[in-house]
């Protein structure tokens, strides 16, 4: 069993568990008494220039602990003093060793979107993330059809939030496209075996829709890569161990933004 495999059984665990507590029904109706959403996300990623995702991880499978102290709220407000366009917030406990609670908190305090990094295997999880105070979820095309990426496209449509459809290779980007994805993403990251590309994106670009908004995930280390991911049609980048592997992630941001312009 590969690890998304693992991760993904894990989310359905967790998933059924929280039905437990918190039934389907009752979380739904909940996430339809709050306000409908904006499609922050999207608009922070359609915008003209580029824009940068910055995600607060503290761990991951393949480098294991990243950040052993871990001020998230700090690093939060950081990443939007810097520049960032949107954050990514990993609530999946097990092997990224996140929490819910990192990102309602995260929500609270800052004034830009909030992505919810984890592994989307059930509708629940959408509400979840509405409740939590996400702007946008993730849907990852390996571990779903494209009938539940579709179905579940919709129900983020009805609450206002937005869908990162990701995609790793041609397959899964026809599927990301016949869903009707509106942002997509590459990973450049093989979730099976946690390999690490960034040629991927550049693979990939050419078979994507003039009409999405692309964003270029994993193995960003360097402004230059940017430049040439703007090239190939991206206009979105989700960045983390770049900055998170550094002590001050904020500065590592601003100082990555100002060798871009």
């Amino acid at each position: 069993m590969t690890i998304l495999e693992q991760l993904a059984g894990y989310a359905r665990e967790r998933t059924e568990k929280a039905k437990q507590k918190r039934p389907l029904s009752t979380l739904r109706q909940q996430a339809f008494s709050m306000p409908k959403g904006s499609f922050a996300f999207e608009n922070a990623i359609k915008k003209p220039e580029l824009s940068f995702i910055c995600e607060c991880k503290k761990a991951s499978p393949s480098r294991g602990i990243i950040v052993s102290d871990f001020p998230y709220i700090q690093i939060a407000k950081e990443y939007e003093n810097a520049g960032a366009d949107c954050i990514s917030v990993l609530t999946e406990p097990g092997w990224f060793l996140g929490k819910d609670a990192y990102l309602r908190e995260i929500a609270e305090v800052v004034s830009i979107p909030c992505l919810r990094k984890d592994f989307t295997v059930d509708e629940y999880m959408l509400y979840e993330a509405k409740v939590l105070g996400a702007s946008a979820v993730l849907l990852i095309c390996s571990i779903l059809s494209e009938r539940q990426i579709q179905e579940y496209i919709g129900i983020c449509d009805e609450m206002g939030i937005s869908a990162l459809v990701e995609a790793h290779d041609e397959k899964e980007v026809t599927m990301a496209v016949r869903a009707g994805a509106r942002l997509i993403g590459i990973n450049n990251r093989n979730l099976g075996t946690f390999f690490t590309d960034v040629e991927n994106s550049f693979r990939l670009a050419g078979q994507l829709p003039q009409d999405a908004v692309l964003v270029s995930e994993s193995g960003i280390s360097d402004p230059q890569t940017v430049k040439r991911l703007q090239t190939a049609g991206f206009r979105g980048f989700l960045i983390g161990e770049t900055f998170m592997r550094t002590t001050q992630p904020g500065n590592t941001l601003g100082n990555f933004l100002q060798a871009i312009q």
